[in-house]
């Protein structure tokens, strides 16, 4: 029996028909299931607590000739961020890995007021901020105006387009190509990655870098991630695959680092192919997929049911708190979180709250399971016995700014990759 046939094609009839959106080959294999569910950052206002959501499938498949994860597209990216609720600087470790970032490609780069630093995806700044105020030029690429218009507050010149060919054409006829052309996590957020990519070549200059960070396929399934699915995530990446999408379009990766962020991440670094050697990191993390079995379809089977033993797992946790007489609330209200209350099937009658630090998601609620979001210093008002952290990749920050709990005992609690209460 060949590695093809040893998982099972999808009985649903219309995924026969679904395309993989890199190499075209038709998606038959299932990698992950979650149900159906709202769109993770669609938060529902006070004013509409009456009126019905509207719910997607969430279902992960694996392409059999490239191995891309992937979602089938159910809305439009106009839909999905033409106004969005996430502004990144609100977390004070991602704004910290930002300035690190660009004191490390300001030397290594030779970057200088000559140099032109673009970012696509740029939301609010938090990045871009860091080259400006060392006299290095910058553009930010940001489709939601709401977050651009905060981006051009901190004196960071924004377009508000949404990035592809036919943008980096605009770019490019307004000499606007990069020195460093970088996108944190961006790339799954694309629908159409082909004409994402080559809109990247179109604009990163003959000698140029570029960056990319997103999550890394190997930890999501190392280490149970699945709430990291959801539908702004088209694609789900090792870099075994990520390399043969950036080599069609001309441009060779040379490096990669791996990263603590959002649970795992990688860098990439890329430039137009024949402009130097390869370095020995990118052998040796596709050494560690081909080890995990990332590089045949067979290594992808099995995570479904690894799935459903986490969602047990927390649901047995939240059971056994409330047969105590315990209260539980949440902190966050990110888009991770939403998948995994919506999979679990958990409310308000297990969470009776969750808080966020960003005022822009203060006064909503979680979308499918309507479970109403706070400030933060609610917890200190109610003094609940357990604090679920549903940005887990934030535990460390959270679990500093939030240790007050501990003087009335209250504990912290992560969901993944199983429900745990830390010391």
């Amino acid at each position: 029996m060949n590695a093809t046939s040893q998982l099972k094609p999808s009985p649903r009839p219309e995924v026969a028909s679904t395309p993989c959106r890199f190499c075209g080959t038709v998606l038959r294999h299932s990698f992950v299931d979650l149900g159906v569910q709202p769109p993770a950052n669609y938060y529902v206002r006070p004013e509409d607590a009456g009126n019905a959501e509207r719910f997607y499938p969430l279902h992960a498949y694996v392409c059999e000739s490239c191995l891309l994860v992937q979602l089938e597209a159910f809305q439009t990216p106009d839909q999905l961020f033409g106004d969005y609720a996430y502004f990144s600087s609100y977390s004070e470790s991602w704004v910290r890995h930002a300035e690190r970032y660009a004191e490390a490609m300001i030397p290594r780069l030779g970057l200088g007021a000559d140099s032109r630093v673009v970012e696509i995806a740029s939301n609010d700044g938090y990045l871009l901020q860091h080259f400006k105020s060392r006299g290095v030029p910058v553009l930010g690429v940001e489709p939601a105006a709401n977050v651009a218009a905060a981006a051009e507050a901190k004196g960071i010149p924004s377009l508000v387009r949404f990035f592809g060919v036919e943008t980096a054409r605009a770019m490019r006829a307004a000499g606007q190509c990069a020195d460093l052309l970088l996108g944190n996590n961006v790339l799954a957020h694309v629908p159409d990655l082909n004409d994402f990519v080559a809109g990247m070549a179109m604009i990163l200059k003959p000698d140029g870098t570029l960056t990319m960070e997103f999550p890394h396929l190997l930890q999501l399934i190392a280490n149970v991630q699945f709430d990291t699915i959801y539908h702004e995530h088209f694609s789900y990446f090792s870099l075994h695959t990520v390399e043969r999408v950036f080599a069609r379009h001309g441009i060779e990766l040379f490096d990669v680092e791996e990263l603590p962020t959002h649970g795992g991440s990688l860098r990439i670094y890329g430039r137009h192919r024949g402009h130097g050697a390869v370095g020995t990191a990118v052998a040796s993390v596709k050494a560690k997929e081909r080890a995990a079995g990332l590089d045949r379809l067979d290594g992808y089977k099995g995570f479904a049911e690894t799935v459903a033993r986490t969602k047990r797992a927390l649901l047995s946790f939240l059971i056994a708190a409330k047969a105590d007489g315990k209260r539980v609330v949440g902190y966050g209200a990110p888009a991770k979180g939403n998948t995994l209350l919506n999979f679990c099937g958990v409310r308000s009658d297990f969470l009776d709250y969750t808080v966020d630090a960003s005022p822009h998601k203060q006064g909503l609620a979680l979308p499918g399971t309507r479970i109403p979001i706070h400030a933060p210093d609610r917890i200190f008002k109610t003094r609940p016995d357990y604090v679920l952290i549903l940005p887990w990749n934030l535990a460390d920050e959270i679990t500093r700014q939030m240790d007050g709990i501990r003087a009335w005992g209250g504990r912290f609690v992560v969901p993944v990759p199983e429900a745990r209460v830390l010391d």
